[in-house]
């Protein structure tokens, strides 16, 4: 027993830093609570630490607990992600969180919870396992969404994602049902063995993974199971969408290689096509819904939505390279986004809106602000050499390598057409007069984190070390 707890020191200790938090802002005295968002990024990034260092150690995949749970690289990648999204998320919530929360430990201390649940995904070894850590990580959002108790809007982002959030939960059990009544378990090992000693795929599993397949769909908001993501994305507070927008899209397509990748691989033919046609619509609806947006936080929403579609390319490759793809593509979004989103944080608290026209002549008022954004947004559009066009790039190659001809020829086209929303705010930036607009006054924490962020965005222009340890970690399944 104790050598497995051992095995999962990376959760425990992340439920430890949680509990930490809390504890130290119950019982230290009412005052500055700036220094909890420093602690927990320290601690998240401890965590990280700690994660890779049982990298090492884990050349082939620990299942624990007769396979409930499984222990790979894989699984310590998007662990990786998931603690790095909490470490920059409060970096960069420092001041916005003593400002607008009056429960700041609480707050972080629901950043790693979810986190926590993320991790329990990306281990699952078990359709219920993989309920769990589904159910904890969005718990914990769904109080995040709604956690600017004074703004009606983060109430509406809190109670619609709880509504479709509990719906897609639902949807899941459902599929997770008719899975098991197929194949009579819940076991992934058991689940493969099952299916390659059958000669066709049975109707019930065939309909449940096509259930379990839509409720992550809802979760990386895919369309046609987006609707909720922009409301949601403009209400919540902006570094909980930031959080919202990568480590939990993360986590999603953590859980979709976890089934589809791993037991319902060897029923492709029953899901293939939806996965295919997901990308297309995902790609193309995204993208064009976001060219007519004039809030940045629902065109970054839009965006997302196109990008989930750019991952989802390397699902349908059902190869070591897709994953491989896959997995580095998440790696580099977190950055990219997460750091959009930190300086659309700056900028609204400054203006008191998230209207693109607020950051007209933006190169004037904040130079460095308006370069970093510029730098996130080309990366973003996949405008070489930034992390974004390799990610993209190794997606498209790998979709090439399994003959997904026109799927990668939408993903192009789409990549082109998303670059003029995202240069329609380059131009806001450096084009358009303010107005008389006063400067953006800066927030270092945030400056940290943005700094941070841009830094890997450009040092990933260099992706071979991560493009290899991606290539490890996608070994764990193929």
């Amino acid at each position: 027993m104790r050598e497995t707890l051992g095995q999962l020191r990376p959760e425990l200790f992340t439920l430890g830093a949680a509990l930490l938090v809390i504890l130290a802002d119950l019982v230290w005295p009412r005052g500055n609570r700036r220094w909890l968002g420093w602690l927990s990024g320290l601690l998240a990034a401890l965590l990280v630490v700690e994660a890779a260092s049982k990298w090492n150690l884990l050349d082939r995949p620990i299942p624990l607990w007769n396979g409930v749970m499984v222990l790979d690289r894989l699984g310590l990648m998007f662990k990786a992600i998931f603690l790095l999204g909490v470490a920059v998320a409060a970096v960069g919530s420092v001041e916005f969180a003593a400002r607008r929360f009056r429960h700041v430990g609480e707050y972080y201390g629901l950043l790693f919870f979810s986190a926590l649940g993320m991790m329990l995904m990306a281990s699952a070894g078990d359709l219920l396992t993989l309920y769990l850590g589904l159910e904890l990580a969005t718990l914990s959002l769904y109080v995040l969404c709604a956690y600017a108790k004074t703004s009606p809007r983060s109430g509406e982002a809190g109670l619609k994602y709880i509504i479709l959030g509990a719906t897609s939960s639902a949807v899941y059990l459902y599929g997770a049902s008719l899975v098991y009544g197929s194949v009579g378990s819940t076991l992934f090992p058991a689940i493969a063995d099952r299916i390659v000693a059958w000669e066709a795929v049975a109707p019930g599993l065939a309909v449940g993974g096509l259930f379990v397949l839509v409720a992550f769909s809802f979760k990386i908001a895919a369309v046609p199971f987006h609707m909720w993501a922009p409301d949601v994305y403009q209400g919540a507070p902006t570094p909980v969408t930031g959080f919202l927008s990568t480590a939990s899209k993360a986590a999603g397509f953590a859980a979709l290689v976890r089934v589809f990748l791993g037991p319902l691989l060897e029923a492709a033919s029953a899901w293939l096509v939806m996965v295919i046609a997901l990308s297309a619509l995902s790609m193309v609806v995204g993208n064009l819904l976001a060219l007519a947006q004039r809030d940045i936080k629902r065109m970054l929403a839009y965006s997302g939505i196109a990008q989930a579609g750019y991952a989802l390319v390397g699902i349908a490759a059902t190869s070591s390279m897709g994953l491989m793809a896959t997995a580095f593509f998440l790696f580099q979004y977190l950055f990219t986004n997460l750091g959009a989103f930190l300086i659309v944080t700056m900028v609204g608290s400054d203006v008191g809106d998230d209207q693109i026209a607020s950051y007209n002549d933006l190169s004037r008022r904040n130079p460095a602000l308006a370069l970093a954004l510029l730098v996130l947004l080309l990366s973003l559009g996949g405008i070489p050499p930034l992390s974004g066009f390799w990610g993209k790039l190794f997606l498209f190659w790998a979709g090439v390598q399994h003959g997904l001809y026109g799927l990668v020829l939408v993903g192009v086209l789409a990549s082109v057409l998303s670059l003029y929303y995202y240069l329609m705010v380059a131009r806001a930036m450096y084009i358009e007069p303010a107005g008389g607009r006063p400067p953006i006054r800066l927030q270092a924490p945030a400056v940290l984190a943005v700094l941070i962020c841009v830094l890997m965005v450009i040092g990933l222009a260099y992706p071979q070390p991560v493009i290899a340890a991606a290539r490890e970690a996608a070994a764990a399944l193929f």
